[in-house]
C-alpha cells in the first residue's frame, strides 16, 4: 500500500526539530537518526557523524526530516493542519508551537523552524464538509476574526447563535 511522508528539509536542525514535534504531540516518536558516513558526507555541508536523517511519527503519521537544505526556506503556502476534539488540545498545541515562532490570524502558527500549522478545532473541518453554505460563512467569519481559535465560538456561529 502507498502511502505519503512529508519530508522537511532544514539547514541543520532536524533532529532537533523532530525532538520538538515529538515531545509536542501525544503517540509520537523518533523511529530513527541516519548519521552521514565518510562516503556519505558532504564537504562544507556535512561531516561524517553529522545527522543526516530523521524518520519520526506525529500521532502515527510518518515524517522525515533532513539535513543540508541550506537555499530552503519553509512557506505558508504548506501548512500542516493539527485536528483537536477540544479546546485544550487547541490551547496545547497552539501555545506550544507558537514558543519562539509566529502566531498568525485564523488558527495559524509558523513555529521556530519556520513550518507552518493550521490548528483546528474538529468543528472546521466538519462544517466545511457540509452542505449547509450559511453554516460555513458564519464558521469562516467567525474564524477569520481570531488567532487561536476558539471551538465554542465556533460551535456557536456554525449553529448561528
Amino acid at each position: 500500500m502507498q502511502h505519503i511522508t512529508p519530508c522537511l528539509g532544514f539547514q541543520n536542525e532536524a533532529q532537533e526539530a523532530a525532538e520538538f514535534y515529538v515531545s509536542v504531540f501525544p503517540n509520537s516518536r523518533i523511529v530513527k537518526v541516519m548519521h552521514h558516513t565518510a562516503a556519505t558526507a558532504v564537504p562544507a555541508a556535512s561531516a561524517a557523524g553529522a545527522v543526516a536523517t530523521v524518520t519520526f511519527e506525529l500521532n502515527g503519521q510518518r515524517f522525515l526530516a533532513f539535513n543540508g537544505a541550506p537555499q530552503t526556506q519553509f512557506t505558508m503556502a504548506l501548512s500542516l493542519v493539527a485536528n483537536c476534539d477540544r479546546q485544550d488540545e487547541v490551547d496545547q498545541l497552539w501555545e506550544r508551537l507558537a514558543e519562539g515562532g509566529q502566531a498568525h490570524e485564523c488558527g495559524w502558527v509558523t513555529d521556530r523552524y519556520g513550518i507552518s500549522w493550521q490548528i483546528d478545532p474538529t468543528i472546521v473541518e466538519e462544517t466545511l464538509r457540509g452542505d449547509d453554505e450559511a453554516s460555513m460563512e458564519r464558521m469562516f467569519l467567525a474564524l477569520t476574526s481570531m488567532q487561536k481559535l476558539d471551538v465554542a465560538a465556533l460551535e456557536a456561529a456554525a449553529a448561528g447563535r
